[in-house]
């Protein structure tokens, strides 16, 4: 009976509130000649996080007046660092404002900006601060007990004076999350759809604060073939915008998460990882893989990390590097050392310090077994290329090849100009582009396959060889490379 009164009563208030004018409810409706938002100082309205993708990041309207001569400044915590800089005028035109970076996050920020504001005839310049509260940092959890935070902490040890007004942009991977993965390729198999992973990316500064921070979900999907991957190959262009590719995409975003383009990788080639170059053309270098080779056995197959795309400022494909057909894909000497549960490898880690024989090589060779394995021949992970480097001096690229332990070059034509790692394994004609190392006073260095006499070694498994552009000319190139180590001086353990 209290259930059927219940009911009748907000059957009658609902009747009473439905007779009254939808008016006398009004909170609001069209704005008129004006702009209700609250208006911080002079001129228009803050918008925090106006791309989505960069919550640290806001932009100060311009209130429907010209601005110029705009500086902006980030007032530093105590003991921080200060973020201050001017905004060309173009950018004042791109936001429709001024575009305020490096906000702390969680925090009441204190923005001061200096500006002139022109309305017809009447200029006025204007100094004003404005808070602007900026969110925590964050980031999808992969849901693993290692997980401390939702990006990271950062110790700093030293800060030389010189480099204390820097900024550094960070690019990690987390863990495999049970939200991905879950998806591998067909028609034809191979390639490496299942390497996905969350991405983790901040720019940090000098006193270990995050300033900048990227939320990826309005451009990412864990869960999604085209959508999905590791984000990697993040490098600043000329303009200033940022460059990178993950999964099945490239992409260019401006630091205020304005995008650029957004785009899917061509449909010959699939599997974006590791590098992305940029070329003074306008032009990029993309690290990506085959979506299908035919391969000398007749089984068509997806490929692992082994074709550099170049593409034009359209997406148009001019040109490419097919590396197993440029190179040995069945070159092993290295493949036989690498600990199969080491970094860069998909696979269990519960295989640390096993390696590959020569019978397991060939095995897998006559097998259908294709994908992101460790293997000799095209749609295996042979190559493992992880970085690229375009050189305009001759027209060239500079690979790391992991799998292979060499830095190479290679040139338009496609024929490979040198190659630097240990001569091991590399018949004709690669044997006669082998680098022959020489000390300062240009005598020949004392070299074997597993490495060199004095503080000369090759460099083993290793990563992000570039030219230092700076440093080179002409024949004289000055490189720089991470040396990962593994399967150093042909061995398991390494030397």
């Amino acid at each position: 009976m209290k259930f059927k009164y219940a009911l009748t009563s907000l059957a009658l208030s609902v009747a009473i509130l439905s007779s009254v004018p939808s008016t006398a409810f009004a909170i609001g409706g069209a704005s008129g000649a004006k702009v209700d938002y609250q208006v911080q100082g002079k001129i228009g309205e803050v918008v925090m996080n106006p791309y989505d993708i960069a919550p640290l990041t806001a932009v100060i309207r311009n209130g429907g007046y010209q601005l110029r001569d705009v500086h902006v400044r980030i007032v530093p915590k105590e003991n921080g660092q200060e973020i201050a800089y001017k905004v060309n005028n173009k950018y004042l035109l791109t936001y429709g404002g001024i575009p305020v970076f490096g906000l702390y996050p969680d925090y009441v920020n204190t923005v001061e900006v200096e500006y002139t504001r022109i309305q017809g005839s009447k200029t006025e310049n204007i100094k004003e601060s404005y808070k602007m509260y900026a969110p925590p940092t964050y980031i999808e959890s992969a849901g693993t007990k290692e997980e401390q935070s939702a990006l990271f902490t950062i110790d700093v040890k030293k800060v030389s004076p010189e480099f204390k007004d820097r900024l550094y942009l960070l690019n990690n991977t987390k863990d495999k999350s049970g939200n991905g993965t879950r998806t591998v390729w067909n028609n034809p198999t191979g390639g490496a759809l299942e390497w996905n992973f969350t991405t983790a990316n901040a720019i940090i500064d000098t006193s270990g604060d995050i300033r900048w921070f990227m939320n990826p979900s309005s451009i990412y999907d864990l869960k999604s073939i085209y959508r999905a991957g590791v984000m990697m190959g993040f490098k600043q262009n000329q303009d200033g915008a940022l460059s990178w590719g993950y999964g099945q995409r490239y992409v260019k975003y401006d630091i205020m998460g304005r995008e650029i383009f957004n785009r899917r990788l061509p449909d010959n080639y699939n599997d974006f990882s590791h590098s992305m170059d940029n070329a003074a053309n306008g032009h990029y270098f993309l690290r990506v893989a085959s979506s299908n080779y035919k391969r000398p056995d007749g089984k068509n197959v997806r490929t692992v990390r082994d074709v550099i795309a170049e593409v034009d400022q359209n997406g148009v494909v001019v040109d490419e590097w097919r590396l197993f057909d440029i190179l040995d894909p069945y070159r092993d000497v290295i493949m036989k050392t690498l600990d199969q549960g080491a970094v860069c490898l998909n696979i269990d880690a519960s295989q640390s310090g096993h390696t590959l024989s020569e019978e397991d090589l060939a095995a897998l060779d006559s097998s259908d077994k294709f994908g992101d394995i460790v293997g000799s021949g095209a749609g295996r992970n042979w190559a493992h290329v992880n970085s690229v480097d375009y050189d305009s001096e001759d027209d060239s690229i500079i690979i790391s090849s992991r799998h292979q332990s060499a830095i190479i070059k290679i040139g338009r034509d496609k024929k490979v100009k040198w190659i630097l790692g240990t001569p091991a394994g590399w018949k004709a004609p690669f044997n006669a582009a082998i680098l022959t190392p020489v000390d300062s006073k240009g005598q020949k260095i004392a070299c074997q396959d597993s490495g060199c006499e004095g503080d000369f070694d090759w460099t083993w498994t290793q990563h992000t060889a570039f030219k230092i552009d700076s440093k080179s000319k002409g024949d004289i190139l000055y490189l720089s490379a991470f040396d990962n180590g593994d399967g150093r001086g042909l061995e398991q353990p390494a030397m």
